[in-house]
């Protein structure tokens, strides 16, 4: 997608400092944090949320999972807890259309979410 801020970072079109990268995703520290921890999780397949997800995309949505997974143990907030976000559509808070998950943690966190 020639226009999506995500899929630029991902081909490098836009240099950003990825702290986790593989052959599906991506990670990137949130420029505006809400927690002490605050990581987005990119997806590089263009999807606009999980509305458009199919049988194929299993195994890059598992991958998100595990990743999380590893950033939470790395970064320490494994053990206290961590949150995984995912926005789906503007009434859900989503603003960029491309598939990412949010890594929370360092903070306690309320329920149920805003």
């Amino acid at each position: 997608m020639t226009d999506c801020l995500f899929c630029k970072m991902a081909s490098g079109a836009i240099p950003v400092k990825k702290v986790y990268e593989d052959d599906l995703i991506f990670a990137i520290e949130d420029i505006n944090p809400v927690a002490p921890l605050h990581m987005l999780i990119i997806p590089k397949k263009h999807l606009a949320n999980a509305l458009v997800l199919a049988p194929e995309d299993d195994l890059l949505i598992g991958s998100v999972h595990r990743v999380a997974a590893d950033l939470a143990r790395e970064r320490g907030v494994a053990e206290e807890g961590f949150r995984l976000v995912n926005n789906n559509n503007a009434g859900a808070g989503q603003s960029v259309f491309h598939i990412h998950f949010h890594l929370l943690g360092g903070r306690k966190m309320g329920w149920p979410p805003g």
